[in-house]
């Protein structure tokens, strides 16, 4: 990071509010990946290691955004009461953007690279060892529950507190990213209406949830990180746990097999099936859960491209890879609840 960044950044206040100067500094390089928080590692003289998160200052975003770092905090406080050394520890962090440091979060580097960047293959055993070790990895972290008195839905209470049921509190997450899409004038593949009223006929199957759990939500490969040499490698941390809510457990499933099948992924569910002590049953009603969240997560990734800003170019490549993934989804819920329409809503194309 250049002189000049590091001077307009608010890293320097940061690390002054813990007590650190320049003289205790080794290195400081920005960490690039992600989508949202600007992040940066520091590593201390003494050997300490710590990676920090900032938020953008721009307000153009989802309306789920808000306070983003209460929700990742939330994540590693209860994740670490789970056990498990792949999860980073909170140092400490701020909450309040109006305070002399803005809003940030810092916690403790883990190790390795990210897993896509990895690479790990069937051929030196890593892949399908590393994939029973995520399984038992994410069944510790669903098998937390929030501390008392606990509800459903984002710590960050972007939508008021947390709901006393996940099928109110779901809806309220759905009914946000639709209103987004009606705000930023998003391109779906259908109507916001139509998906709206088929989210809705196909939201009582929510109601067997009933407990809420610590659902990770953004569990693709950028944030898992891999260590060790080819055909020893392990899972060295679990990151960015910012899109995190208390919720239903099967939604992990969607990043953890995005654009896939979790049912295909037989590594992955065998070691979850293994600290679980039972074989997960997909029932119709659990696939039917699992559609509204696909759903859930393709409208995000859809209608985000407006507020990011990524361009016309990038928006089409994003639009062309996740739209039909949106329109199996959604029709796998229509099925799935049994609801009666023509073939294909209207489109907005």
């Amino acid at each position: 990071m250049s002189d000049q960044a590091l001077a307009a950044s608010p890293l320097p206040r940061v690390l002054d509010a813990l007590g650190v100067g320049e003289r205790d500094i080794a290195s400081i390089a920005p960490l690039t990946g992600g989508t949202y928080n600007t992040v940066t590692r520091v590593t201390l003289a003494d050997g300490r290691d710590w990676v920090v998160k900032t938020p953008p200052p721009h307000t153009a975003a989802l309306r789920y955004e808000r306070d983003l770092l209460v929700n990742e905090v939330a994540f590693y406080t209860a994740a670490a009461r789970a056990g498990g050394p792949a999860i980073p520890r909170v140092v400490r962090s701020e909450a309040d953007p109006a305070a002399l440091t803005g809003a940030y979060l810092v916690m403790t580097a883990r190790p390795g690279r990210p897993w896509h960047e990895v690479s790990p293959t069937a051929d030196d055993g890593d892949e399908p060892r590393l994939r029973a070790e995520l399984g038992r990895i994410v069944w510790q972290l669903h098998a937390t529950t929030g501390a008392a008195p606990s509800g459903f839905g984002y710590p960050a209470e972007p939508f008021g507190p947390l709901a006393p049921t996940w099928r109110s509190a779901f809806t309220a997450m759905t009914e946000a990213v639709l209103a987004d899409a009606e705000t930023y004038r998003a391109r779906l593949p259908y109507p916001v209406g139509d998906i709206r009223t088929l989210l809705a006929g196909a939201a009582p199957v929510l109601d067997e949830v009933t407990r809420p759990a610590l659902v990770h939500f953004d569990l693709w490969p950028g944030n898992l990180l891999v260590t060790g040499e080819p055909g020893a490698r392990t899972i060295g941390g679990v990151i960015d746990g910012e899109r995190m809510f208390w919720g239903d457990p099967v939604a992990d499933f969607v990043s953890l097999a995005l654009f896939g099948d979790i049912e295909r992924d037989r590594d992955f569910l065998a070691g979850y099936a293994e600290v679980r002590r039972s074989e997960l049953k997909f029932t119709d009603a659990l696939r039917t859960r699992y559609a509204l969240y696909r759903s859930y997560l393709y409208l995000i990734m859809l209608v985000e491209t407006v507020p990011r800003g990524v361009g016309p170019e990038a928006a089409d490549e994003t639009r062309e890879l996740v739209a039909p993934h949106l329109v199996d989804a959604l029709d796998a819920v229509r099925l799935g609840a049994g609801i009666s329409c023509r073939t294909h809503p209207g489109s907005d194309d």
